[in-house]
């Protein structure tokens, strides 16, 4: 943070930490080689969208972690308008874009935190993060037991590891 930051009382991102911990475990090479997600822009932004679903959901079993979860959903936005921008779409669009993106997002953490209540994430897996064309049983078994051991590995983090970006 600049010392004209400081000087003016400006806090520091406290979720920047954790959402680029979300970006880089979403690049890594297993989703999109043994778990079949599509390296595409599309691609990239549902793993991003699964992950931050996931961690979200964690944040909103503690009375602390609500205020993070709302921070990133904001950081994700900025993040995704900086995407949206680079990619050639114009400042009249964007917002569209962004809302669209954000109704995903709200539309993966419903269904997420439906399928880990139930016990199976796949059909949402399938519907939400392959654009329902299921890939083979062995790619969605990868990506579904690797999230299932993400999600089990958050619940062992405190909030102040997590916020610090400190992922399982």
């Amino acid at each position: 943070m600049s010392w004209l930051g400081r000087l003016f009382g400006e806090k520091p991102d406290e979720a920047l930490p954790l959402y680029n911990a979300v970006v880089m475990r979403a690049r890594a090479a297993h989703w999109y080689q043994a778990g079949a997600v599509p390296d595409t822009v599309d691609g990239r932004f549902d793993m991003i969208a699964t992950l931050l679903a996931i961690v979200m959901l964690r944040l909103e079993s503690e009375p602390a972690g609500g205020d993070t979860a709302a921070r990133l959903a904001e950081r994700f936005v900025d993040d995704m308008d900086g995407q949206l921008r680079e990619i050639g779409i114009g400042d009249i669009i964007v917002g569209k874009h962004i809302g669209k993106m954000m109704s995903m997002l709200g539309g993966r953490l419903g269904a997420y935190r439906d399928g880990l209540t139930a016990g199976d994430i796949a059909p949402a897996l399938v519907r939400n993060l392959y654009r329902g064309a299921a890939p083979d049983a062995a790619a969605l078994a990868h990506v579904r037991e690797s999230l299932m051991a993400f999600h089990a590995g958050l619940t062992t983090k405190s909030l102040p590891d997590l916020f610090a970006g400190d992922l399982p």
